[in-house]
């Protein structure tokens, strides 16, 4: 699949990389360009993206949005002028050093998509 590198940069490049080596197995994965992000979508609904500097971007409940809010690293996302709810969470880089605490976040946002 190739990827869009206009809007992405190095840092988004090498976060949806591994990503998609996390979720690659996943049956019903879908991998777009969406709002200047690298999107994983599970059956047409964003799990998680790769944004620029190498932020993550998760979607996940408002409840779970806002218990996971006090993680370090978390922020309610912010696209072009608007501040999202809760349930779209930015995931700095220095909370994403291993692929553990990545799978974290995918989990978090696979488990929101399940309920």
């Amino acid at each position: 699949m190739s990827v869009s590198v206009s809007s992405m940069d190095a840092a988004a490049t090498e976060l949806a990389d591994r990503v998609r080596a996390l979720l690659m197995s996943e049956p019903g994965l879908e991998e777009k360009q969406m709002f200047g992000t690298r999107a994983f979508l599970l059956d047409g609904r964003i799990l998680v993206g790769a944004r620029k500097g190498g932020t993550l971007l998760v979607r996940v409940t408002d409840e779970q949005g806002s218990a996971l809010l006090t993680e370090a690293g978390v922020s309610i996302a912010v696209m072009g002028a608007k501040t999202m709810g809760p349930s779209w969470l930015d995931v700095a880089p220095t909370a994403l050093e291993d692929d553990e605490s990545v799978m974290f976040w995918v989990d978090a946002a696979r488990e929101s998509a399940q309920s």
